[in-house]
């Protein structure tokens, strides 16, 4: 995780890969094709740079490579802005755990009295969560800790939303959209691994998700990536039924790693009436 060589390996081969030469305008060549999509050769003439430099990049062996090049490469791979982003963190120099080092992710990170204060006072209408580093929920408030798993119920080290969606039992019945959702947490998690290299807890998320789910490990090597801010989420809840949710994540400045997101809903709609019941039910219980 922390080694670059093989993320930008792994990520330019599969860029290439899943582009079409046809629709770049590239013709066959005297050669016919070995592998589906671009050659490096083609990658270096599309950005502008030598073939020889080019390999260099892929293969993780390029010190220093310029914002100018990374972004001719996003421009000749055609990277979304997710992607582009993550290209241009994972060629930054770095220092990362080497293979098979043991990680020490250390005490979750602490959310100060006054998000929770922000949170509480969101209580009745608006679920919300504070999420730390490597997807861990690192604080809710009422409505929030019931609007899709019981997170009360669950011990401290599995409160985390990408463990959630591939490890709970209950995940596929919570997201009748489940594929998308696993896409959708995946290319997350990697953009995430592009934003803080080598951070340990996003590292031992990233490790134990790769050993405990094959869902996961065949997501992970196609290396998707987006950043995930805003969205409808679809959840069928247990007790009050099918939920559409519209979320913001917004990233909390003072507090490096902390994001705070909020699931609103269109006043007088089914669901804005589900989570009132549920607002109701869950104060009778807490």
């Amino acid at each position: 995780m922390g080694d670059a060589e093989p993320e930008i390996k792994a990520f330019l081969r599969a860029r290439r890969a899943a582009l079409d030469p046809a629709e770049l305008g590239l013709s066959e060549g005297l050669v016919r094709r070995r592998v589906r999509g671009l050659r490096r050769e083609e990658v270096a003439q599309l950005a502008g740079i030598s073939v020889d430099y080019y390999t260099r990049i892929e293969q993780g062996r390029a010190p220093a490579v310029s914002d100018s090049v990374v972004d001719a490469l996003a421009r000749a791979l055609r990277l979304t802005p997710s992607e582009h982003t993550y290209l241009r963190n994972i060629t930054l120099p770095r220092h990362g755990h080497g293979p098979g080092q043991q990680l020490d992710s250390g005490p979750r990170p602490r959310v100060r009295p006054e998000v929770r204060l922000l949170l509480d006072a969101m209580d009745e209408a608006v679920p919300a969560f504070v999420f730390g580093p490597g997807a861990d929920i690192l604080a809710w408030n009422l409505l929030g800790g019931r609007v899709c798993f019981d997170l009360p119920a669950i011990p401290e080290r599995e409160r985390n939303a990408a463990m959630l969606v591939f490890l709970h039992p209950d995940a596929r019945a919570l997201h009748p959209d489940w594929d998308k959702v696993a896409d959708e947490t995946v290319a997350s998690l990697r953009a995430e691994t592009g934003r803080h290299p080598g951070h340990p807890r996003v590292c031992q998320v990233v490790e134990e998700l790769l050993e405990r789910s094959e869902e996961f490990r065949r997501r992970w090597e196609a290396q998707l990536v987006r950043e995930r801010t805003s969205g409808t989420k679809w959840i069928r809840h247990p007790v009050v039924g099918d939920l559409t949710l519209a979320y913001e994540a917004l990233v909390l400045p003072s507090d490096p790693g902390q994001v705070l997101c909020t699931y609103a809903v269109e006043k007088g709609s089914p669901t804005a009436e589900a989570l009132r019941t549920l607002a109701r039910a869950t104060a009778v219980v807490a």
